[in-house]
């Protein structure tokens, strides 16, 4: 059995590296089909989602000569007319553009500039159609093939991303967003120009918040990271409703701090990069969401259900939620999610072997979800990648703590949210002093501080015996070198 399994990932691996290079040679938005298929770890076998994360931050990058072109067909002025300095070495090249360091001639400030390929926009609309009839020629012969949402999705959100007008007014909107929560320490570039295919905005230093080392360099806790990266994504999707969808490592830098120089006391800022992709989450999908959520942290199986039929159209809730959560469905049933018991993570290897028609189930729950599910799925799944990057050198005792604090934070969250939406529902039913209403006020109030003070409580456990951890680990390191151990 084992032999099967080893050739078949051979075949994978061999497979979606030839796909990979095709999609490389293509570019614009191949590379971004490359993208969306490296973030989709609960449908597709992990040989080609580790092979197609490449694609993330390894683009070919445009000549000098094209850039220059670009700028001035934009702005009417060629390099040296708008920059005293344009490093023609970019700092980073995605699907779409790539960026280069520079200094603004009118006013010295070093910033960065975003220049799309300038073969995207001419052959978006042929690229996009050609997917499209690529995925509709695949489904005729094989009508299990339900990805078609894919190819949809594409074709609602590129036009939305090469438009850098778009990508400079959300960030904008960001930045209002979180102006109000000056404890968060999220930094986001500010923009200064834009046009249809030029971005310029301020220079922000730093590196990517994957970078282990560069973390480690300058004293900063990838657990620290880690969290605050969940609170920033966790206010996105259920106060604001405002949803950065591209959250992977390139997007996501850390950039070092003073933490006496800081409002929000840390020693880092997290710098949230590339605004061209977001979605407006309504308010009742994040109420529902947030109920979903909830369930699942309880393993109420009959809420589950309910919820799930709500969120996703389909009766499949135990595989939707184990598309949720990374988690397989044993650990959301046993009320696992939200405890120290261990968790056993979602492997599509291993569902294949337990659940032959386990592919055409997921494709079933993918084609039913609404389109604003989808992009928050994909994002939930690129988050749990980078934390997975953030502890992948911790001790397994850490790297489950780390998980287990995610999903408490996660459900603070939760609890704020239906907390906020029952609150608006008891105040438009009946009136203003009766008993009933006021009842049911102090009620949610008291369910919701009882919930969370629970949460804070199982938090601060979490933490203590992580200090645990990390002093035992200490004290083992002086016998280790003396003892001679490896």
């Amino acid at each position: 059995m084992q032999q099967i399994l080893d050739q078949r990932s051979l075949v994978h691996q061999r497979s979606a590296e030839r796909v990979k290079l095709a999609l490389m040679k293509n570019g614009g938005v191949y590379i971004k089909l490359g993208q969306h298929i490296s973030a989709m770890q609960y449908v597709l076998p992990l040989e080609w989602c580790s092979t197609m994360q490449a694609l993330q931050d390894q683009n070919t990058a445009s000549s000098l000569d094209d850039v220059n072109s670009v700028i001035h067909s934009e702005f009417g002025q060629a390099i040296d007319d708008m920059f005293s300095e344009f490093d023609p070495t970019p700092i980073g090249v995605a699907s779409l553009a790539q960026v280069h360091r520079a200094v603004l001639r009118s006013t010295g400030q070093p910033v960065a500039v975003k220049v799309q390929h300038p073969t995207v926009r001419k052959y978006s609309d042929i690229d996009i159609a050609t997917v499209s009839v690529m995925f509709e020629f695949i489904h005729s012969m094989f009508a299990d093939f339900k990805f078609m949402w894919l190819s949809a999705e594409m074709k609602e959100s590129l036009p939305k991303e090469l438009d850098f007008r778009s990508d400079k007014n959300n960030a904008e909107q960001v930045l209002w967003n979180f102006s109000k929560r000056p404890d968060i320490p999220l930094a986001v570039p500010r923009m200064i120009q834009a046009s249809e295919r030029v971005l310029i905005m301020e220079y922000v230093d730093g590196k990517r918040c994957d970078s282990l080392e560069y973390l480690r360099q300058h004293n900063i806790d990838p657990a620290e990271v880690s969290k605050q990266i969940g609170r920033v994504f966790a206010e996105m999707t259920f106060v604001d409703g405002f949803l950065h969808c591209d959250p992977h490592p390139g997007n996501m830098f850390v950039r070092p701090r003073n933490r006496s120089e800081t409002a929000h006391g840390h020693n880092f800022d997290l710098v949230l990069l590339d605004h061209g992709l977001y979605r407006q989450l309504p308010p009742r999908f994040r109420y529902e969401y947030a109920e979903m959520w909830h369930a699942m942290m309880r393993g109420d199986q009959e809420q589950i259900r309910y919820w799930s039929k709500r969120l996703s159209g389909t009766d499949l809730y135990k595989l939707f939620s184990t598309i949720l959560t990374g988690q397989n469905w044993d650990t959301i049933e046993n009320k696992a999610l939200a405890s120290t018991t261990e968790q056993a993570s979602f492997s599509m290897d291993t569902m294949l072997q337990q659940h032959p028609n386990l592919i055409a189930q997921i494709t079933e729950v993918l084609a039913s979800v609404p389109p604003v599910l989808l992009l928050v799925l994909k994002t939930n799944d690129l988050l749990r990648m980078v934390d997975q990057k953030l502890f992948a050198d911790q001790p397994p005792a850490v790297q489950q703590h780390a998980q287990l604090k995610t999903w408490t934070r996660l459900s603070h969250y939760c609890l704020m949210s239906i907390r906020d939406t029952r609150a608006v529902e008891i105040r438009q039913s009946g009136s203003r002093f009766s008993v009933r209403r006021l009842t049911g006020i102090l009620a949610n109030w008291i369910g919701f501080w009882a919930q969370d003070t629970a949460l804070w409580a199982f938090d601060l456990f979490l933490s203590f015996e992580d200090m645990l951890i990390r002093f035992k680990s200490l004290l083992k390191a002086p016998f280790l070198r003396f003892s001679g151990a490896p």
